[in-house]
């Protein structure tokens, strides 16, 4: 039976919500995402992830052990080269995001955790060669809407974490919701 390497090959958890202030700090470094990005795949050893980021190894391996201390991250397995234990990395689940409880100010003071702000520098590239997709849309809703609106969300973020790995480029996805005070409103229709 083939392997599908979009599920990386040891048990994880499907999602951990971070509900403390150390944990949002741990994902709040754009070289720690991407460290757990590529645990998504497989469970890999620092050398390998050293590599595939082209960042010395003493860099990755500190990077690492933030990841491993926050919980975000474990020894998978251990493998004897010569006389030395190697050790693969792995994600501790699937979908990691942050609670609703939790103040992104008080976590992250440098203000540096902004999936949108990455993705703006991510995607400038694409933008400008017309390869970018992307849409904004505003909607009146109740908060009871946007919940079950996110719930949908979700699913296809969920759905797009277990899709077979392949093809040449990697696409970045980033979405969110979020309530504006700086988009106008209509008031109330007249009822007539």
């Amino acid at each position: 039976m083939p392997i599908n390497p979009s599920i990386p090959d040891y048990e994880l958890a499907d999602v951990l919500e971070l509900t403390t202030p150390a944990e949002v700090r741990a994902i709040s470094d754009a070289l720690r995402l991407t460290l757990l990005d590529l645990m998504r795949e497989r469970a890999a050893t620092v050398t390998e992830l050293a590599g595939a980021v082209k960042r010395p190894k003493s860099t990755v391996a500190h990077h690492v052990n933030v990841l491993v201390d926050a919980g975000l991250a474990r020894v998978v397995r251990t493998r004897r080269v010569r006389a030395i234990e190697e050790r693969f990395y792995g994600r501790t689940a699937r979908t990691v995001y942050v609670g609703l409880g939790i103040s992104h100010v008080a976590a992250n003071p440098a203000g540096e955790l902004n999936d949108f702000v990455t993705a703006a520098q991510e995607s400038a590239a694409a933008h400008e060669t017309g390869h970018a997709r992307t849409f904004i849309r505003h909607a009146r809703i109740p908060e009871e809407r946007a919940a079950e609106f996110w719930q949908r969300v979700s699913e296809v973020v969920a759905e797009l974490d277990n899709v077979p790995r392949s093809g040449d480029a990697v696409y970045g996805f980033v979405v969110g919701l979020y309530p504006t005070t700086d988009f106008p409103m209509l008031p109330d229709a007249e009822q007539g």
